[in-house]
């Protein structure tokens, strides 16, 4: 196995739910219980969460975004200038919508006392205590560019799409070097945007819901993350998950990585989980443009949008044939995705979860070692 992240068997990093946590939320939500009471409920099933992790065989603890209702939108909400507000439309998924809401940018962009860096450093004394790298995921900036629409840049300070992306950069500059000082060392970049670069439908929907200009965008998003990362120590891993949707079991970007893999591989990142769990991902002819010995591509095979287990045989299989296009010690393994992107979660049982997230450790074992 890897000795550093991103590991041969990794996690995204959302988990279901518990009936626990549920509750609690709802309770919170109608009044009857308390911030603090629902952060006593959240810590006590985080710990567990992190054991859990640990037993499954993972080097790697995440918690669960259990304290995030939106695996961006609480994110972006915690931002300085900007604000998640209600509107009339939810995301467009396969057979689904979601809750009705939105990323208005309202003043200048800027990272300052964010509510994750407590959700950190809580997350990091437990999964040390367990003997396991405790990994951070936020949604990357390319996702905060892509979904503002037109009505919702209402900032006297920016005109255009253009004029924010230089405080764009710097929050996420801030952001990283507030995790660093925290002691993260494994942080994710969560990125829906990518996947749509892959998708004539969404390429499109950009453009006439949301004014987007197109053209160019791969080189737009290559050119962001690049001078967000910028500088960052030697020693912080930082990698990021090409996500194509996951809201209920259901999807919204279909197309091969060809379109973006010269661009996507052109960023300094550490690694790329990348979703390949059905044949809307396309080949494994993308890879080609990974950089030789820099960076890890972590195959998401094992898909987390539904409990029966697959083939361990087809995914080792699955697993030669990417190393056909790209060094096998730079391959690693994963779920496709979290369970739980939304606080409503993938269709499936926690045992399956659970399931699952032991068969990723144990065809790892048999293919690295």
């Amino acid at each position: 196995m890897s000795v550093n992240p991103p590991y041969r068997a990794d996690i995204v990093g959302s988990f279901l739910r518990p009936d626990a946590i549920k509750r609690a939320r709802t309770q919170f939500a109608d009044g009857s219980l308390s911030a603090d009471e629902l952060r006593a409920v959240e810590d006590e099933q985080i710990a567990a969460l992190v054991t859990s992790q640990q037993e499954s065989g993972l080097r790697v603890a995440t918690d669960g975004e259990f304290r995030r209702a939106w695996w961006h939108f609480d994110f972006f909400g915690g931002l300085d200038g900007v604000d998640i507000i209600e509107t009339d439309h939810g995301l467009p998924f396969q057979g689904a919508q979601t809750k009705q809401k939105a990323v208005q940018i309202n003043g200048r962009i800027a990272f300052g006392d964010h509510p994750m860096l407590a959700h950190w450093r809580a997350l990091k004394p437990l999964a040390e205590a367990a003997g396991v790298t405790p990994k951070q995921s936020i949604p990357a900036p390319t996702v905060l560019d892509f979904r503002v629409e037109p009505d919702n840049l209402v900032a006297s300070e920016y005109d255009t799409r253009d004029d924010y992306v230089d405080d764009l950069v710097q929050a996420y500059r801030d952001a990283i070097a507030a995790f660093y000082a925290e002691g993260c060392r494994y942080l994710q970049f969560d990125d829906t945007a990518w996947a749509y670069l892959c998708s004539e439908s969404e390429l499109e929907r950009a453009k006439t819901e949301r004014g987007i200009e197109t053209e160019g965008l791969g080189e737009r998003y290559r050119d962001i993350l690049n001078r967000v990362l910028e500088g960052k120590p030697d020693d912080l891993v930082v990698t990021t998950h090409i996500c194509r949707g996951n809201f209920r079991s259901t999807w919204i970007s279909s197309g091969g990585y060809e379109p973006i893999a010269e661009h996507l591989f052109d960023t300094t990142y550490d690694g790329f989980f990348l979703e390949y769990d059905s044949d809307r991902a396309g080949g494994f002819e993308p890879l080609r443009f990974l950089k030789p010995g820099a960076q890890t591509v972590v195959l998401g095979l094992v898909t987390s949008k539904s409990g029966e287990l697959e083939s361990a045989v087809e995914i080792e299989q699955r697993i030669r044939e990417a190393a056909e296009h790209a060094p096998l010690e730079q391959l690693a393994l994963s779920p496709q995705c979290g369970f739980a992107s939304t606080e409503e979660g993938n269709v499936l049982t926690e045992d399956e979860q659970w399931a699952k997230v032991r068969h990723v450790v144990e065809i790892a074992d048999r293919v690295w070692g």
